[in-house]
């Protein structure tokens, strides 16, 4: 037990302010990205594997509270409190729409096409916007009964959930009618809310508590009290046999899904932890935190044989990762935490 390695992350600096959301993109031909938002403004783009910080995209006045990528991650969209939610080119970090709400905008998303936007905020109503006619005025979905803090989309785009900032519960949109056709009861305001890779789980954080609820009958799975206030939950993709949730005690918890028991505890952050969210193949995940910095984590348990077979594997200084490289690193392995001070410092040398 004592031989049990304690957790190095691959830490990424950039930010000025407070990380408030992570969103990573599915594994695409050129490997897989993860997008920041943060209270400085400045959403960043890094490479999901290594944490290289690829981009800044440059334009809000803002906090920005929320961002994501679509399914190929050659576009992003932002929520801002500068009242705009915008997309951009992924790969210029150009914006190529703004679209102008009345309110801070604190939540966004794109559908699983690609095609469609959806936005909520403190105007408390669920705009969905074409993007392939970003001119045409929005369509706006009945009235959220509270100021807006999550959205996704769910049912191959035909159903979308939201939270709300005042009032417990998720309510299910029903995308053709524009009805709430299903409301997941909870006893505290949702605060994350996230769809399983597979479209079988919704995982939400609600308080000091993590429910998993089915996603096709909306009955209540598991639901497991955490250690403390939790601000963000997810679920691992590939096997779905553990998830993670962070929050007050600045720690990231890793829980098995099962029996709701603690596996492991991540420590490393200096403040709240905001956002928590998993890699696409499960083999990592990230967290964001007040303290302005996002830890990359390895998931483990890693044999000491794997450890020493991976030696630094190609991801300390900066390094040039081709698309084929990319591909075979995700199919086939888990990066050890070895070259640990080398490793740590790599991702902040933006």
């Amino acid at each position: 037990m004592d031989k049990k390695k304690v957790a190095v992350p691959l830490v990424c600096h950039g930010h000025s302010r407070p990380v408030v959301d992570l969103f990573y993109s599915p594994v695409t031909p050129d490997g897989f990205f993860l997008i920041s938002a943060s209270k400085d403004s400045s959403p960043m783009l890094r490479n999901g594997e290594t944490g290289d910080w690829i981009g800044t995209f440059e334009g809000h006045k803002g906090a920005v509270w929320s961002c994501g990528l679509d399914t190929n991650a050659l576009r992003a969209a932002t929520g801002s409190a500068d009242f705009s939610a915008k997309v951009w080119d992924a790969l210029t970090g150009d914006v190529l729409h703004s679209f102008e709400h009345k309110h801070i905008v604190r939540a966004c998303a794109f559908s699983e096409d690609t095609h469609l936007l959806l936005t909520g905020g403190l105007e408390k109503v669920l705009r969905i916007y074409d993007l392939n006619r970003p001119d045409a005025p929005p369509r706006e979905v009945d009235k959220s009964p509270g100021s807006i803090r999550t959205v996704a989309w769910l049912h191959s785009d035909q159903t979308i959930l939201s939270s709300c900032t005042d009032m417990g519960g998720v309510r299910l949109w029903d995308v053709r009618s524009g009805k709430i056709v299903q409301t997941l009861e909870t006893k505290s305001s949702v605060t994350s809310a996230e769809v399983s890779q597979d479209g079988r789980y919704i995982t939400t954080a609600d308080g000091s508590t993590v429910k998993f609820w089915d996603a096709n009958y909306f009955g209540l799975v598991k639901s497991y009290d955490m250690p403390c206030t939790v601000e963000s939950a997810s679920l691992e993709p590939k096997y779905g046999n553990k998830f993670i949730a962070g929050g007050e005690d600045m720690w990231i918890h890793v829980f098995d899904f099962h029996t709701g028991e603690e596996i492991t505890c991540n420590k490393g952050h200096h403040g709240p932890v905001h956002c928590v969210r998993f890699s696409p193949g499960g083999e990592s995940y990230a967290s964001g935190s007040e303290d302005g910095t996002i830890r990359i984590w390895q998931t483990g348990p890693l044999t000491n044989e794997n450890t020493e077979a991976l030696p630094a594997n190609g991801s300390t200084g900066k390094v040039k990762v081709t698309a084929e490289e990319v591909s075979r690193k995700i199919e086939g392995f888990h990066i050890a935490d070895e070259g640990k001070s080398g490793e740590k410092e790599e991702a902040g040398n933006e």
